[in-house]
């Protein structure tokens, strides 16, 4: 089993957007996925419980350390999406269990400021200190075409000492299949595919780390 766990300190940087789209390739890839949703506002386990049956099922459970203890021993890739304001404490039931750690970002100085600082916690956890767990950043709500974003980009590049594994383009495509519990992985319209697109360096970093 592979376990993907995404956190950041900052509030409405798509954590779980990130969770529920990679849910969506992986099950329809054909593996048994599965979803922790740790975080109080459900968003993750809402999408989950919304899939509609002309697409695979995602397992969503709710809750912490004991909702890993309720994961099923078939479970092929499992994501673990965490609150807003995440600190090391809360982090720690989920650390040991982890494969690799995404921390979503978005193009605003509030942002920046925010992760670098949460960047500084990731880098002082024994797991990731030692190289035992992957950590990359991933670049969200870009809008590719603007300063703000390049100049952003070039800012977490310049400063951070994980990598960015993806640049994804803002789009209203996301909100819209994520109220249909349903992700840009369970389309194949040409339109669709162009933000497909977007996450193929994520999932080659991720495959990467196996």
């Amino acid at each position: 089993m592979l376990t993907t766990l995404v956190a950041s300190s900052k509030g409405g940087c798509g954590k779980s957007t990130l969770v529920t789209q990679l849910a969506s390739h992986w099950a329809q890839a054909g593996k048994h996925t599965a979803i922790v949703d740790a975080d109080r506002q459900g968003s993750s386990f809402r999408w989950a419980t919304l899939r509609p049956d002309n697409v695979p099922g995602v397992l969503a459970l709710e809750g912490g350390r004991k909702a890993l203890k309720r994961i099923p021993p078939d479970t092929e890739q499992l994501l673990i999406d965490t609150p807003a304001g995440v600190g090391e404490r809360e982090l720690e039931p989920f650390l040991e269990q982890a494969d690799v750690l995404l921390v979503p970002v978005l193009p605003s100085s509030f942002d920046l400021h925010a992760t670098l600082g949460f960047i500084e916690t990731l880098q002082q956890i024994n797991r990731i200190r030692r190289g035992k767990l992957p950590v990359a950043l991933v670049a969200n709500r870009l809008k590719p075409w603007t300063h703000a974003s390049q100049d952003a980009l070039a800012e977490l590049a310049g400063q951070s000492p994980f990598p960015i594994a993806a640049q994804l383009r803002d789009s209203q495509a996301y909100v819209l299949l994520g109220a249909l519990g349903k992700g840009i992985f369970d389309y194949q319209s040409e339109q669709v595919r162009s933000h497909q697109q977007d996450w193929k360096a994520l999932l080659r970093w991720i495959k990467r780390q196996r």
